[in-house]
């Protein structure tokens, strides 16, 4: 009995000593490649300065801040995971690097869940950043949950990380390249973060509703106001999106 509880911990710790070097790895080389970081730092960063100096959402009551900030958030964890790391897994695929960690002992799990620890860590430091510059330059107070926000980055950063591997791990890098980008100009318009979903047409409001980009985007609005109020729904709706994707993401993944 003894020796069984030995051998089982003795895996745990393999795996989770695997997932923790692999999340290494691919910090290192995601600080090494400027798009990435032009991508998971400065464009976010970039558009939150462009629409809340320029006010380009009319009819906004207050602070333009408080409502652009939330679905900025979720903008860039969109980027950071779908559309920065789809594309950097669906090019390490098509080089042949995927098919070299296949032979390692990790495990496509571990792999997928190594990458999605990683996308978490940079989008920690992305929402500090958007955080920095709303509360330095247009004087945005820190209000609602901050645990409801962590929350609601876990999932979304999980989701839309499973939604550019289920894409990298399936698809040819070029379909990647162009999915991601065309998915990615999908959910900034119609995602609720910068224009209102009462300001889009009935028919693309009545699509963005069942959208995961428009479930993280009201679910950080909801947690970050100051009531911080408990969006059921839109966590229901992340959550179902989340099983679905990862679920595909593992299922579908392909190390060649």
């Amino acid at each position: 009995m003894a020796s069984t509880l030995t051998t089982t911990d003795n895996r745990a710790a393999s795996f989770v000593q695997q997932v923790l070097t692999q999340t290494k790895y691919e910090l290192l080389l995601t600080a090494r490649r400027g798009e990435n970081i032009l991508v998971t730092l400065i464009i976010p960063a970039l558009l939150l300065i462009f629409a809340a100096s320029l006010n380009i959402v009319p009819g906004l009551k207050g602070n333009p801040v408080d409502f652009l900030l939330p679905g900025i958030i979720a903008i860039a964890i969109i980027a950071a995971g779908m559309v920065n790391l789809g594309i950097a897994t669906a090019y390490e695929r098509y080089y042949g690097v995927l098919k070299r960690l296949g032979s390692s002992p990790i495990s496509r799990g571990g792999l997928i869940l190594a990458k999605i620890i990683s996308i978490l860590v940079l989008e920690l430091v992305q929402v500090a950043l958007l955080v920095g510059i709303a509360v330095l330059f247009y004087h945005w107070q820190p209000q609602g949950s901050l645990l409801l926000t962590l929350l609601f980055v876990a999932l979304g950063t999980t989701a839309f990380a499973a939604l550019g591997l289920a894409m990298a791990g399936a698809l040819r890098a070029e379909f990647t390249l162009a999915g991601a980008n065309a998915l990615f100009l999908v959910f900034l318009l119609i995602g609720g973060g910068i224009v209102p979903l009462d300001r889009l047409p009935a028919p693309l409001a009545a699509i963005s509703g069942i959208l995961p980009s428009t479930a993280l985007t009201q679910a950080l609005q909801a947690a970050m106001s100051p009531s911080a109020t408990f969006p059921l729904s839109q966590l229901l709706v992340l959550i179902v999106w989340v099983l679905v994707i990862l679920f595909v993401a593992i299922k579908t993944f392909k190390w060649e």
